[in-house]
């Protein structure tokens, strides 16, 4: 974002709510978590700086799912740093992520939408845990398995017979204290 000029009004305004959401906690527990996948701590430079190249997020996922990007891209060249980003969100789909999970590459390579690429990299260690990956750092939740349940016609009609407490209880209604319309409440 360096060759932008300052923000003024909307656009401001919006950077700056953006700027407040970012979450500093989770993303230490997330440079943690991608330390341990790849075997040496993360670099100290910041965040965005660190992942900005692609060739992070390409070993994080070649380490989660090998062969995942066959090719990682070490030139300085922006459109091939950009490339890198890309190769890592196809491979993370393939891995399991859904596509609402995923980021825009602009997001991070100009550092625009960070808490996406945090949300992101979240959902990729939830992916991890679920396929068994363990680590000391648990950012992310273990996803849960389908349970799909097959009932028989029988109970299937059964419940048909039943109605539902979402449509209400008409258990201890009672007419008392009605008054036909027009006519007076003695008390």
């Amino acid at each position: 974002m360096s060759n932008r000029g300052p923000l003024y009004g909307l656009s401001a305004e919006i950077a700056r709510k953006q700027a407040a959401k970012y979450d500093h906690d989770l993303e230490r527990q997330v440079r943690l978590w991608m330390g341990e996948i790849l075997g040496e701590p993360f670099p100290d430079a910041g965040f965005q700086e660190a992942m900005k190249d692609g060739t992070l997020l390409c070993n994080l996922i070649n380490k989660l799912e090998p062969g995942s990007v066959k090719k990682i891209k070490t030139s300085k060249v922006p459109f091939m740093q950009m490339e890198n980003i890309s190769q890592f969100l196809q491979a993370a789909e393939r891995y399991g992520l859904k596509r609402t999970d995923l980021f825009q590459t602009v997001d991070l390579y100009e550092g625009k939408g960070m808490n996406a690429v945090l949300d992101c990299l979240l959902a990729l260690a939830s992916q991890a845990k679920t396929k068994g990956v363990v680590t000391q750092s648990n950012p992310g939740v273990k996803v849960a398995a389908k349970n799909e349940r097959n009932f028989s016609e029988e109970v299937l009609n059964q419940s048909k017979m039943e109605i539902s407490l979402q449509y209400g209880s008409n258990k201890g209604a009672t007419q008392s204290g009605m008054t036909a319309p027009g006519t007076y409440r003695h008390l």
